[in-house]
């Protein structure tokens, strides 16, 4: 008899997953500023064991304790409110205007936390109800004091700061950020890793039908709607190369329930899907064309005026020619056979097309097709 665990829960949706590592960030800024401000009101009431403006009791280890524990808390709330909804509603705007906009809707977000805060607090110290009036009487005097405004302004600050970091971290890509703050790799790494190429067919006839300006406003509808396919299969986007993206896994992660193959599968899914948009806003659908490979590569930090986190080795250069070779098989996903032998890609059924000697390369490599 099959035996059902109590503890037993469901896995988590890589996408959700991704979600809640980004929110960690906003957790671990608004834990700091937490802590920071509970130093600082120390250091500002000194020996003081009540609030002047609102002659509330005082307590040290209460407070810090309140504000750390509060701001992780709210700056999870906030991270997760940001990477799964906010984030996606403000892509087309400038950064200053995203910034200004969604500080002022999580100031207001804030106030209400701060006010529910402080009358778990008062409540706390006074040894009372939350509705009594005693509570309630000394929230109101908090609202309404100078000590309120500064907690605001110091509350908007770090917003601002978690804004600007949530900013740089996509700009940098997933997971770079915390790697350079890490420094993993200062130091040069080697890793097993997948790479997938995936190049726009026939983008160089689309740009001159549409124009380059549509052609890029294309483009950057393409990459967005490949975004959710990108995070369900755990991919990680290396690179933006013109009309082409690089998609990179962990050998394992990539190979892990076919993720590398789900990945494009599921890209494909969503521009299908977003076809009626793609013909009458461009004029054209969309098809991307891949070739995906496995191999070692040296990762490191590179650059002095621009820092960057890059990949160099042999499984690159395949992976890009691999992928050049889609339109003389007339097959829109190439493998290497190496990866093929690797994943045993079912349910995916894929036959061998072509032993070829591929240029710039001593051994010939083995290609294969979808069936």
């Amino acid at each position: 008899m099959k035996i059902v665990s109590l503890f037993s829960m469901p896995k988590l949706h890589p996408r959700y997953i991704s979600y809640i590592q980004q929110a960690f960030l906003f957790a671990i800024v608004w834990g700091m500023f937490g802590f920071i401000y509970g130093i600082l009101e120390k250091g500002i009431l000194g020996d003081l064991n009540y609030y002047p403006a609102t002659n509330t009791k005082y307590d040290f280890v209460s407070a810090i304790s309140y504000a750390t524990f509060g701001g992780f808390i709210v700056g999870w709330l906030h991270g997760l409110l940001e990477v799964g909804w906010l984030r996606n509603k403000f892509t087309q705007n400038r950064l200053w205007f995203k910034i200004v906009v969604k500080t002022l809707f999580y100031l207001l977000f804030s106030v209400v936390f701060i006010l529910i805060l402080s009358t778990a607090v008062n409540s706390y110290r006074l040894d009372a109800s939350l509705t009594s009036d005693v509570v309630i009487e000394g929230v109101s005097r908090f609202f309404w004091s100078f000590s309120f405004l500064s907690v605001i302004m110091f509350v908007a600050f770090g917003l601002v700061i978690a804004m600007l970091f949530s900013e740089l971290s996509t700009y940098l890509g997933q997971g770079m950020f915390w790697n350079f703050l890490l420094g993993k790799y200062h130091t040069p790494n080697r890793e097993n890793r997948i790479f997938m190429f995936l190049d726009m067919e026939s983008s160089t006839s689309i740009a001159e039908k549409i124009g380059h300006a549509k052609y890029f406003r294309l483009l950057r509808r393409c990459f967005a709607e490949m975004t959710n396919p990108i995070l369900e299969a755990s991919g990680e986007v290396y690179q933006y190369v013109g009309d082409e993206i690089v998609i990179s896994w962990p050998l394992d992660l990539g190979a892990k329930n076919g993720n590398c193959l789900n990945c494009y599968f599921g890209i494909a899914k969503a521009l299908e899907a977003n076809s009626t948009y793609f013909k009458k806003r461009f004029g054209v659908v969309p098809v991307f064309k891949a070739g995906v490979h496995m191999g070692v590569v040296t990762t490191g930090e590179i650059g002095v005026i621009k820092k960057e986190i890059i990949y160099t080795g042999d499984v690159l250069n395949t992976t890009a020619r691999i992928q050049g070779q889609c339109k003389n098989y007339d097959s829109s996903l190439l493998l290497s056979e190496s990866l093929h032998t690797f994943l045993k890609p079912e349910p995916y059924r894929f036959r061998k097309v072509a032993q070829l000697k591929l240029r710039g390369k001593q051994e010939s490599v083995g290609l294969f097709a979808m069936q």
